[in-house]
């Protein structure tokens, strides 16, 4: 009996042993299931102009500039706009048109011909907070740019300046160079972006629109092309290889003002009002749809919306026209 009682006690001390805890340190787990700590892989960094992804060893944290370039038969050739991400059309005296032209992907030695900044410039400029580059400004304008806090670099910056090339006048000679602006420039943070920008999968069908007039004012019709998935300005003054070649189109209808001063020749300087709201025509890859823009404060980021809901931009360059309501218009076919 002592015997057969050990053998038990031992029997029992040995399957004690094999039966580990479940929940041990010692027992591997079992479990299939996946881990709940694993994180999303972080979203790809896009320009704040474009909505396109950033090449690696890039940042959009980088400097952008908003250059202000003539766009009349006298700034003939301009420079550099084949280098822009995006540019904004918009009404100066005369019935004549400015460029705002914004840079931050590629940076050019070269940009112009450079000319003078407008109050219509405030709207366009303060969403970004990017440095405007001007050849000046009417003393009502630089009021008024300094009362909104947009920030410019003129000619006594020198990456602003005149450049006898024996083509351009010298009222049409001064010239940026973006690269060396860039070098004076502190790393800050990412601008917003400009645009609302998303997938072109995602843009409507639309109306078919392979060709299209931006009339700007009675002496200004920018007549846009089809070619390929690009719109091509048909009547601009870029020379072949330094091209903007437009993704995508967008027209605004906005409000326009009188400034409370003249240009030299006597001419009432029209002030364009990128804030409120309006009517909008969106072109992307031959389609155009129609839409509301809306921009509460002058230095909020423009949002478009339809029926459907908000639309988005499709990401890549962009030329923006700032329509006035009065005078203007815009047509496609």
């Amino acid at each position: 009996m002592r015997l057969s009682v050990a053998a038990t006690l031992a029997a029992s001390l040995v399957l004690v042993g094999c039966g580990g805890d479940k929940g041990s340190d010692d027992t591997p787990s079992t479990s299939d299931e996946p881990s709940s700590t694993a994180a999303a892989p972080a979203p790809p960094e896009t320009w704040p102009l474009t909505g396109q992804k950033v090449p690696d060893g890039r940042s959009a944290k980088s400097p952008a500039y908003i250059v202000k370039i003539d766009n009349t038969a006298k700034s003939s050739p301009q420079v550099g706009l084949g280098k822009a991400d995006l540019v904004v059309e918009e009404l100066v005296e005369g019935g004549s048109t400015r460029l705002a032209t914004f840079f931050q992907s590629r940076l050019p030695r070269q940009v112009g011909p450079v000319r003078s900044m407008r109050l219509t410039d405030i709207g366009i400029a303060k969403p970004l907070g990017a440095e405007i580059v001007t050849s000046g400004a009417a003393g009502p304008t630089l009021d008024g740019l300094a009362r909104a806090g947009v920030k410019f670099a003129d000619m006594s910056n020198p990456a602003v300046r005149r450049v006898s090339d024996g083509v351009h006048s010298s009222l049409y000679s001064v010239m940026a160079d973006l690269t060396q602006l860039a070098k004076q420039g502190k790393q800050r943070s990412r601008p917003v972006d400009y645009l609302p920008f998303g997938k072109a999968a995602d843009f409507p069908a639309g109306q078919p629109a392979k060709a299209v007039d931006a009339r700007m004012s009675a002496g200004r019709t920018s007549r846009w092309q089809l070619m390929g998935n690009k719109y091509i300005l048909q009547n601009g003054y870029m020379p072949d290889g330094d091209v903007f070649k437009a993704d995508t189109l967008v027209v605004c209808m906005v409000r326009t003002s009188v400034a409370n001063y003249v240009d030299p020749a006597g001419n009432p300087v029209p002030i364009s009002h990128f804030e409120g709201r309006g009517q909008a025509v969106i072109f992307h890859k031959g389609k155009a749809v129609r839409a509301t823009w809306k921009k509460p404060k002058v230095g909020d980021t423009v949002t478009f919306m339809t029926k459907a809901g908000e639309i988005k931009v499709p990401a890549g360059r962009t030329w923006l026209h700032l329509v006035p309501n009065n005078g203007g218009g815009v047509s496609f076919r």
